[in-house]
């Protein structure tokens, strides 16, 4: 999922969020590929993806036939099926297995009105690992850009082909903070505290106890515990050789045990429900701020990975955990996070045990983060291998940052298995609620999880959630918690049984519709009037939307023009594409002029959005290289480390094109690399494109 900040209220949700690889134009040898996707279903704790081949550029036809271009709005086909992106097919997957303890944490204030990045992150049962063919299977139900509104662009280039994320560290992100400024790691020293143990108790450990305790704490070791014989037996010394063992191993718990009339520290490893504890109880001084807030610097981890381990090696809850917006896995990610008393020495201490990880830029504050409270994201992004010219390149990279790209909602926010959110979404609308739990739970084609193809075999034969439920080890998918609810509540009851899952999680289902909606009508704005600021097109005058007519449009340009999202509070252009909006709708057989509900959590109040975005701060470059192993982009830790910059080539086999850019809150970039390459990023149209997918 790429994104911006990551959507409407966390590249849409927070690029955060960000894309699969995919190798736009080039081909790919089926046999690595195909061992690649196996191993990362198989494997979710290393879901790294490979790439997709494209061999050829979009046409005006493959975006709209005549045929379709004089379809009327109410005509539009509602059953395409899956979205078929993979990288958050696995991220949403992983959600369902890694956030149990997540799931049940109550939410806050900004956390419950946020629509940000989050929201595309539903919750989903795991595709399949079975035959390897099922990633190409899966591949057949997926929706196309044109299945979600998504056919127009407003540069005037041709497309050219390159790779996206053939390496992870290919894609770099860097949260803007509230301040506006780029937030980098830059600093891992600890700010000086006295209440903080001193350095010194750390002695007291000699170098072979500190080897046993470190293979113990990254299980190197076949012992379950580590003792350490106390000579001096008094408290004293027994809390100074406490505090060093969980100040340098914050993985491990310790005790007292005594044996044969001598005393032991026992260090052991506190995984498991008593030691996900509330923080310790211990003095935490008036005059620090009860928060410490620090940089996270991450590889190839997304944000609820990051928090899971550093709960576990804390030994603390993951919600004393907060943050202004998620990331994907998939890329290095640079962003603020906060943590209630906590002290910046216990925190520093976990750089010395955990891979892919660096914490740094400690400070002590009185407020946590929330969810929505980052300026945007800063992108460094490499597409590899690229095909397009020197002239095409300056062309596309002078047409975004001067007029930018559509600001639609990416291919994630529709969902990843073969039922489309929206349609989810439609349904909880409607207040059709068997259709809702029909959608969520009935068998689909596409590849999934066996187990949860026989929960779906079973609730289609039986409508029994228990018998259905029985088939799920992991209980914390959507399917789960909604059999749960089912289980507990009936089946006369579904609103409140569907009321069991988190509260973000259900609105993401009607948060899609509305996307759903947005990406068509601003395709129909595009095409009816062009980059033409109109009479009764919308403007924002603070939060305010206005209609514009022949008085005032010549004091606006098109990237101040909004479409709003369907909601009871907002109005609509005063013009064509009004109709098109009360059309869509009605079609869904939801009345425009009332969008509240019965259920209030489900009443839409409405948005309004940019139909057009222009990255900030764009730069670009094409470099040349020979070894595809090679990062082409220099990392917060290699310029901590003093590593010099990549040295590039004037020649080279492959050539790359590097951007950076800065984009605002709920905005994807995977939209913005669309505009420069001119291809369809659905997975779905790839595989189609690539036929070496469906042999």
């Amino acid at each position: 999922m790429i994104t911006g900040r990551t959507y409407m209220g966390h590249l849409g949700y927070s690029l955060p969020a960000y894309c699969v690889p995919y190798i736009l134009g080039q081909p790919a040898k089926f046999s690595d590929l195909r061992k690649e996707f196996h191993s990362a279903f198989r494997n979710m704790e290393s879901v790294e993806m490979t790439t997709i081949s494209l061999k050829r550029h979009l046409t005006s036809e493959d975006l709209a036939t005549d045929e379709t271009k004089k379809q009327r709005l109410s005509e539009i086909d509602f059953t395409a099926e899956s979205d078929g992106t993979l990288q958050e097919t696995v991220l949403q997957t992983k959600k369902a297995i890694e956030t149990e303890s997540i799931a049940e944490a109550p939410l806050t204030k900004a956390e419950e009105d946020d629509g940000s990045e989050g929201e595309d992150e539903l919750l989903e049962g795991e595709p399949g690992d079975g035959d390897p063919e099922s990633f190409a299977d899966m591949m057949k139900y997926g929706l196309t850009e044109l299945d979600v509104g998504i056919t127009k662009f407003v540069s005037s280039h041709e497309g050219f082909s390159g790779i996206l994320k053939e390496r992870y560290s290919d894609f770099v992100v860097h949260e803007i903070g509230k301040d506006g400024k780029i937030i980098y790691l830059n600093d891992l020293s600890v700010p000086a505290d006295d209440e903080d143990p001193s350095e010194d108790i750390y002695s007291v450990l000699s170098e072979d106890e500190k080897k046993r305790l470190e293979d113990l704490q990254l299980f190197k070791n076949k012992e379950s515990n580590v003792s350490i014989e106390v000579v001096d037996d008094s408290k004293e010394k027994r809390t100074v050789i406490h505090q060093a063992v969980k100040g340098l191993f914050p993985g491990l718990e310790t005790k007292t045990e005594d044996r044969d009339g001598k005393k032991y520290i026992v260090a052991y490893h506190a995984a498991g429900k008593k030691a996900l504890s509330n923080p310790r109880k211990h003095s935490w001084p008036k005059s620090r701020g009860s928060f410490c807030h620090f940089v996270l610097y991450k590889e190839n981890k997304d944000t609820m990975d990051a928090i899971n381990v550093l709960s576990k090696f804390l030994r603390v809850k993951p919600n004393i955990f907060s943050y202004m917006g998620t990331k994907d896995k998939r890329a290095i990610t640079v962003q603020a996070i906060a943590v209630l008393k906590i002290t910046a020495q216990r925190l520093s201490h976990l750089n010395k045990c955990l891979m892919n990880f660096k914490l740094g830029n400690f400070t002590y504050q009185k407020n946590p983060l929330k969810l929505g409270e980052l300026q945007g994201n800063h992108f460094t992004v490499v597409l590899r291998n690229i095909t397009g010219t020197h002239e095409q390149v300056e062309q596309a990279m002078n047409s975004l940052r001067d007029i930018g790209f559509i600001n639609y909602y990416g291919m994630q926010r529709f969902g990843t298995t073969a039922v489309p959110t929206y349609q989810v979404g439609r349904a909880i609308l409607q207040s059709n609620w068997n259709e809702m739990i029909d959608l969520i739970l009935k068998p689909r084609p596409g590849a999934e999880k066996g187990y949860l193809v026989q929960c779906r075999e079973v609730w289609a034969k039986t409508k029994d959630p228990d018998a259905a439920l029985r088939k799920l080890p992991v209980k914390r998918c959507v399917e789960g918690q909604l059999l749960r609810g089912l289980s507990k509540y009936g089946l006369k009851n579904i609103v409140t049984a569907f009321g069991i899952i988190p509260r973000n999680n259900r609105l993401m289902y009607i948060h899609s519709y509305q996307s759903y909606v947005w990406n068509n009508m601003v395709s129909k704005r595009i095409e009816e009037y062009g980059l033409h600021v109109v009479p009764g097109d919308l403007v924002l005058k603070g939060a305010t939307a206005i209609v514009l007519d022949e008085s005032n449009i010549h004091s606006y340009t098109i990237h101040d023009v909004v479409m709003p999202l369907p909601g009871f509070d907002v109005i609509y252009p005063k013009h064509k594409v009004a109709a098109a909006y009360e059309e869509m709708l009605a079609t869904d057989k939801l009345d425009i002029n009332n969008m509240r509900h019965r259920v209030k959590d489900y009443s839409l109040a409405g948005a309004y959005r940019k139909i057009l975005i222009r990255p900030q701060d764009v730069s670009w470059e094409v470099v040349a290289y020979d070894d595809t192993k090679v990062p082409l982009v220099r990392s917060d830790i290699e310029k901590l480390e003093g590593k010099p910059l990549p040295v590039f080539n004037t020649e080279g086999k492959y050539r790359a094109l590097k951007m950076e850019f800065s984009l605002p809150p709920s905005t994807y970039a995977t939209m913005a690399i669309r505009e420069v390459l001119k291809m369809d990023t659905s997975i779905k149209k790839q595989t189609q494109l690539n036929t070496v997918w469906l042999r």
